[in-house]
């Protein structure tokens, strides 16, 4: 491989920039035409939805008309007080008591009443819905409740995926994803995601999100907060099961076997194999556009690296870059992430390993570098470390790159960020982002 990082380099951004322009122009201008947009649901299913409402409008199933289905029980969950009250939803905090503040049907719900939702509902050609919203007037939480009721249990499993979707293509500015579990014993099947927004210099607003099903019925649990680090899921977790058993007494739906609990698991992601999506990476300050991804070049690293896939013998490797094409920065801001796969898991660490010396040792070889480990990753199936390197080369010039690199298997993740003007992240921030793209990289092949 041939090229490095001594330098700013933009025409690649800059073509990934006009590039997105020309996507989103041209999206712009099929919904202009009252074109139907077609929405891709987990599972390989393919709804269309009118982009100016269509079955999305009061008038359809969604506003409560029971008379409107076309299969199921059209009866299934008719009254609100199915839904979760104030008393249930204890679980949610320790402190404080909660309040329903509004509840609303098909016919008066909101566009938007959980993070990242994308259009008012997940099955526009469904039975009905049901949103109630909450409040903690002692600790200022809030939470929500969505359920939605499909005219089967396939149609229920669609809009399933398609709320999954959402949360993991979320493109809300400031918003990232933090965590993420798989959930047993919570209906069919199930997940909750953690999102996080900054609020100031060691405040975030957390959204903590369930998704699961039971028979016909979707539902979303969504509790918000405000501290210094991510919660836990337990109380969602267990405010959700209380909410699906009040649906399955009812309809006689599933809620689900065994021990209740969330383990850590990834979102699906409709990026390329192996990488981020774009949910996954921080929160900029004076940034507030969403990331994309585009493919990018894989190169040899900054004077520090000295990486050669090929003499390491990688039997595959591939690039990605995420820009953020609508902010107004350089040509030079973005991240590139490469994922490796060797022969080995042996092999893979071997060249971690190299590429950690080389990094380390680079104020000692090279005169113009400073180097600083900025921090290690050393869990049971990732392994790494990440810098910042900073690069006088003479007349004023000087570039700080972010970089790292970990092993995951027998997979290498290699991270480079350029440093610049307002355009940092915290130290903490690039090592947690390293652990992801570690993660991520278990489905390259």
């Amino acid at each position: 491989m041939s090229g490095s990082h001594r330098a700013p380099r933009g025409g690649g951004r800059a073509a990934a920039r006009e590039a997105r322009r020309q996507q989103s122009r041209r999206r712009n201008q099929m919904i202009g035409a009252g074109a139907a947009v077609l929405v891709l649901l987990g599972g390989g299913g393919i709804a269309a939805v009118n982009a100016f409402g269509g079955d999305d409008s009061p008038g359809d199933a969604k506003a409560g008309n029971p008379d409107d289905t076309k299969g199921g029980d059209k009866d299934q969950l008719a009254d609100a007080k199915v839904l979760i009250d104030g008393p249930a939803a204890k679980s949610l905090s320790a402190t404080g008591s909660w309040a329903v503040a509004t509840t609303a049907d098909g016919s008066s719900a909101p566009d938007k009443s959980f993070v990242c939702q994308v259009q008012r509902f997940a099955d526009p050609a469904g039975v009905r819905t049901w949103v109630r919203t909450f409040r903690n007037a002692a600790t200022k939480d809030s939470a929500v409740q969505y359920v939605e009721v499909s005219n089967d249990t396939a149609a229920a499993a669609k809009s399933y995926s398609t709320i999954t979707t959402w949360l993991s293509q979320c493109n809300t500015p400031q918003v990232r994803l933090v965590a993420s579990y798989t959930t047993q014993g919570l209906g069919d099947r199930g997940l909750i995601a953690v999102f996080g927004q900054p609020t100031g210099s060691k405040s975030s607003k957390f959204r903590t999100v369930s998704v699961t099903t039971a028979g016909q019925a979707t539902m979303v649990l969504e509790h918000d907060t405000t501290g210094g680090t991510p919660p836990k899921p337990d109380a969602v977790l267990a405010t959700a099961s209380a909410g699906l058993k009040r649906i399955c007494a009812e309809t006689g739906a599933n809620c689900g076997t065994g021990t209740l609990a969330a383990k850590p698991g990834l979102l699906p992601s409709t990026e390329a194999a192996g990488f981020m999506a774009p949910i996954d990476l921080p929160v900029l300050a004076s940034i507030d556009k969403p990331w994309v991804s585009v493919p990018g070049e894989v190169r040899s690293g900054t004077l520090c690296e000295k990486i050669d896939l090929k003499k390491a013998k990688a039997t595959k490797y591939k690039t990605q870059t995420y820009v953020v094409p609508e902010a107004q920065a350089p040509t030079e801001f973005g991240l590139d992430a490469t994922v490796a796969k060797f022969a080995s898991p042996a092999a893979a660490s071997a060249f971690v390993l190299q590429i950690r010396k080389n990094v380390d040792g680079c104020a000692k070889t090279t005169s113009t570098a400073t180097v600083k480990s900025t921090g290690t990753l050393a869990l049971s199936t990732v392994k790494g470390e990440a810098w910042k390197a900073t690069y006088d080369t003479g007349g004023g010039k000087v570039f700080t790159f972010r970089i790292g690199i970990a092993g995951a298997g027998d997979r290498a993740v290699y991270l480079l960020y350029p440093v610049l003007k307002n355009l940092d992240i915290t130290d903490s921030a690039f090592t947690e982002i390293l652990g992801r793209a570690a993660e991520r990289s278990a489905t390259f092949k």
